[in-house]
């Protein structure tokens, strides 16, 4: 399977992730617990990867699977990493507003790119670079908003805390990434084994959160396992499946090709969810939306070039000059009477 193919089903699996996480509300609100969704995703990607398992352990040869203690205590870690960064998420939003968190957000597109260079030892080019960078400046630039809808200066008006929170939030989503893709890729075990490993801690710690916000409400809506389908809806469904799938793709990239693919398919779902959400949700054309599809279409034209300096060959990119070695019989004998003696 083409990892191109992966990485657009990606695309679109993201890009609709928000627009039905906006589609399960009922008049503004979650009538469901939406701390349920990402426990029954990692339960929906542990049963699924299971099943492949086992399917994939009748035939032979039988898959490669290291159940050494000292290689399956490194699965916690990424669970570990996305619950800090949770957190941190949380504190970051207590000293800036949304639009600025946002914008802060596009820094995981850079820090990813460092991280892929320092952890996993993967030279990028200078125009591979440069490509990330332009990444990082097109959904930037989709992003921000005019000085009519909030005031310009609240992008640098935060405290410092809240950049300082914005960085370590940027990060933590790029160690996670890049750690996972490590681990991926770490031997040659089975990709569904692999996965049950993450998707066991991710289902456990995730309960342990839905255990934690019951002691903080001292029980007063029931356990967590008693009101886990209240509220549902096949919305609600579509959501958990869209966030399960979502997981699986990311885990087949990781293994199959890297975190710089996965970068740019989210960033280019990030830019689908917004056109996608001008026609569903019913924007009226006034001055101010054009505003924001004069910016989405910038946006998009500088993903596509980076899109294209980063994974299109440097002879298509750069004028080179031909490294063919020509043919001995097509050169042309100078006569002897023409040399000239040095």
């Amino acid at each position: 399977m083409k990892w191109y193919f992966i990485a657009s089903l990606l695309t679109v699996l993201t890009s609709s992730q928000g627009i039905l996480t906006t589609l399960s509300q009922s008049n503004g609100r979650y009538n469901y617990d939406y701390a349920t969704v990402p426990f029954l995703a990692e339960v929906f990607k542990l049963m699924v990867s299971s099943f492949l398992l086992w399917r994939e352990c009748r035939r032979s040869p039988l898959p490669k699977m290291t159940t050494d203690w000292k290689t399956v205590c490194l699965f916690p870690i990424p669970s570990i990493i996305y619950l800090v960064h949770n957190n941190v998420q949380f504190a970051t939003l207590m000293y800036v507003d949304t639009s600025t968190y946002q914008i802060m957000g596009n820094l995981k597109i850079v820090t990813t790119g460092i991280l892929f260079r320092l952890f996993l030892k993967r030279k990028l080019s200078n125009l591979q670079w440069m490509a990330i960078i332009l990444l990082a400046v097109g959904t930037t630039t989709s992003q921000v908003k005019g000085c009519g809808e909030a005031s310009c200066e609240s992008l640098f008006s935060a405290p410092i805390q809240g950049y300082m929170f914005g960085i370590l939030s940027a990060c933590l989503s790029a160690l996670a990434g890049v750690y996972t893709e490590f681990l991926m890729k770490k031997n040659n075990d089975s990709l569904y084994w692999q996965n049950v490993q993450l998707y066991t801690f991710g289902a456990i710690f995730n309960m342990g959160r839905l255990l934690l916000d019951d002691f903080r409400g001292e029980f007063e809506n029931g356990p967590w396992w008693q009101r886990l389908f209240n509220g549902y809806t096949i919305t609600t469904w579509m959501v958990v499946l869209n966030l399960g799938s979502t997981g699986l793709l990311v885990s087949w990239l990781m293994k199959y090709a890297d975190n710089i693919v996965k970068v740019y398919s989210t960033s280019m779902a990030m830019l689908l969810t917004m056109i996608l959400s001008v026609f569903l949700f019913n924007f009226r054309p006034t001055l101010q939306v054009r505003f924001l599809a004069y910016k989405l279409f910038l946006g998009i034209i500088v993903c596509t070039m980076s899109l294209h300096m980063y994974f299109a060959p440097p002879n298509l990119l750069l004028d080179l000059p031909s490294t063919r070695k020509r043919d001995p019989e097509s050169l042309v004998n100078v006569p002897d009477d023409h040399r000239t003696d040095s």
